[in-house]
């Protein structure tokens, strides 16, 4: 049975001589493996949609609950993004997140938008590669039913918390000293939390379009990290990459 859909690569590792494997987030399927042969070739037509972060028109031959990529016409590829080794390494990274909490043969358009925002973003908007990577984490794990409860202190219900933290077990905002003992929170100011509120609560559509001085955004990028890593209890090598890119590059 022929299968024609959508699809976002979010992994690629080479089987056999000239195949490929492939973890695709499709539009109707959700997270799919899909093998890719020949694509590797001279010439190949599936070269193209069969990379890292090619968003494309699929048609998926399905037999026996396996995958077979027929025909692909590549919609985006993100120039952008691959033409700048710091933006590559964070897709990569975002890329690699994603696939952590999509489910197999479940759609979750939610998901796929995120990611394909979070991607033209890189590669078109002029905004802080730093902001980009903290509004995707935080949206992502709102996405993925990790929400944070941002709206109030936790403990005495101040809107505006004194000093204000973000639990990164509980996942709840607390004041300074209001604190819930166990140590797991990070620090942010008014700037860092209205701006993570309006990731959380605001218009998926403009995600992106705030803007914060340095020592806020730095505040708001370290907790979105650290509160993803927490939720999700695992580590991402795309991460450490982007890290040991960036810690070089200052």
């Amino acid at each position: 049975m022929h299968v024609k859909t959508q699809g976002l690569v979010l992994r690629e590792t080479n089987y056999k001589e000239a195949d490929k494997i492939l973890t695709v987030l499709t539009r109707e399927g959700g997270k799919r493996t899909v093998k890719a042969r020949g694509c590797r070739r001279k010439n190949s037509p599936l070269a193209a949609s069969a990379q890292l972060l090619a968003w494309s028109d699929m048609t998926l031959f399905a037999y026996r609950d396996r995958l077979t990529l027929n025909e692909a016409e590549a919609l985006e590829l993100f120039w952008g993004v691959r033409a700048d080794v710091e933006k590559l390494a964070l897709a990569s990274y975002f890329a690699e997140v994603t696939e952590a909490v999509a489910e197999e043969g479940r759609p979750d358009p939610a998901l796929l938008s995120l990611a394909l925002n979070s991607l033209y973003a890189l590669d078109k908007l002029q905004r802080p590669l730093p902001l980009v990577k903290a509004a995707f984490e935080l949206k992502l794990l709102c996405v993925a039913g990790y929400e944070p409860l941002l709206d109030a202190c936790v403990v005495c219900g101040r809107a505006e918390p004194q000093e204000p933290r973000l639990d990164l077990a509980e996942g709840v905002l607390h004041c300074a000293a209001c604190g819930l003992g166990d140590g797991g929170s990070r620090s942010l100011d008014a700037a860092s939390l209205a701006a993570m509120r309006h990731v959380v609560y605001g218009d998926p559509k403009r995600l992106f379009s705030f803007a914060l001085e340095e020592a806020a955004l730095g505040r708001m990028a370290a907790a979105c990290e650290d509160f993803l890593l927490k939720q999700l209890d695992r580590g991402f090598a795309t991460l450490d990459f982007y890290r040991r890119l960036t810690a070089y590059g200052a």
